[in-house]
């Protein structure tokens, strides 16, 4: 018998499950699980991905340099003060490999993005929860679960599944309600979608203080979730442990050929833009029709509360949609058991939905 011991917390994790993406009996299905762009990603993408296989003998370039560029150029950023990742979850992961450990705590609210507190665990932190009001982050929640022993806050901003926000005001009383010694990161993986003058994604925050932390994916409206492509910015200091950390080609040469595209083609990401605010519009409109219970969403997804009844509850009604083929996410994993999350898809899709709904409404 083996005496090898992992490291406490390991054992405590719950492995993450990502949403579904096959109906058993079922060869054809519409996936609405995932968060995943609708439009798919951009041509130039597509092409810049086949163009680098021709490479793929080649080690890809360590330092991301030329999309580093890219994003500092877009976001008017220092590109030495951004690190590139295998998607936003290894930047999150190594943000507590860096900065937190056994005997510490890591902060969430209690309907955060489920790495939060995997990335905790994984090196042997606590995973705290702190309340929100109306599934939004609750400033003062948050701040009166900080302890002695907190070292990162992670704070999805728009969460995700919520899909609310807080303003730019309010995560600044945020920023400054904590100590400069805990780490506050803003995962702002869906900030492309929101159009709300009162939002700020995190770069100003980072620009103020040297405790703070801004994470960004290609895998939302760039649509390039299978190639794993993520981005952070922050101070000069915490760009430089990340680098240390990271494992020095974490980032495909297909992938940052692909982002660099996409990136590139800002007319297609402005009609990704436009295509899911007004699906996301019609969407809710319909449903709250059907006399359903839907919060207001800046993401690319809606989550849709039903009834406690059995037969009309959650449960049912992901079986319903999966027997007409539609794939929906459940959401008992992060404590909303009486919620779906569906995702904003093409316009048929989206029709199929509200009929498939309708009818299991009655």
């Amino acid at each position: 018998m083996s005496t090898l011991v992992a490291r406490p917390g390991i054992a405590e994790i719950d492995p993450y499950v990502g949403g579904e993406s096959a109906i058993r009996g079922r060869d054809r299905v519409v996936k609405l699980a995932s968060n995943e762009g609708a439009l798919g990603p951009s041509p130039k993408a597509v092409a810049a991905y086949i163009e680098a296989g021709k490479l793929m003998h080649r080690y890809p370039d360590g330092g991301c340099v030329a999309l580093r560029s890219a994003l500092a150029e877009r976001h008017g950023l220092n590109r030495d003060r951004i690190v590139c990742g295998a998607g936003s979850d290894e930047l999150l992961s190594l943000l507590c490999r860096a900065y937190a450990g056994p005997g510490d705590e890591v902060l969430y609210s209690e309907h955060g993005f489920l790495i939060f507190p995997i990335a905790a665990r994984a090196v042997g932190a606590t995973p705290v929860t702190a309340p929100e009001a109306k599934r939004t982050v609750d400033v003062d929640a948050v701040l009166a679960c900080v302890s002695e022993k907190t070292r990162v806050v992670f704070i999805a901003n728009p969460n995700n599944p919520t899909g609310t926000y807080l303003g730019a005001a309010d995560m600044r009383r945020l920023k400054d309600g904590l100590s400069d010694s805990v780490l506050l990161v803003v995962d702002a993986a869906y900030a492309e979608y929101v159009e709300r003058d009162d939002y700020e994604p995190g770069i100003e925050l980072v620009d103020s203080a040297a405790s703070v932390v801004m994470t960004r994916t290609f895998s939302k409206i760039h649509a390039l979730g299978g190639l794993r492509l993520g981005w952070c910015y922050g101070p000069p200091a915490v760009i430089d442990v990340l680098n240390r950390l990271r494992l020095p080609f974490n980032v495909s040469g297909a992938a940052q050929a692909a982002g660099l595209a996409a990136l590139g083609d800002v007319a297609f990401t402005e009609e990704s833009r436009r295509h899911n605010a007004t699906w996301r519009a019609w969407l809710t409109e319909r449903l709250r029709a059907l006399g359903l219970s839907i919060g207001d969403s800046v993401c690319n997804f809606v989550i849709v509360q039903f009834p406690a009844t059995p037969g009309r509850d959650a449960e049912a009604a992901d079986a319903f949609l999966k027997e007409r083929g539609l794939i929906a996410r459940r959401l008992a994993g992060y404590g909303l058991p009486g919620c779906l999350r569906i995702t904003i898809g093409r316009e048929g899709e989206m029709r199929a939905v509200v009929d498939a709904l309708g009818e299991f409404v009655g």
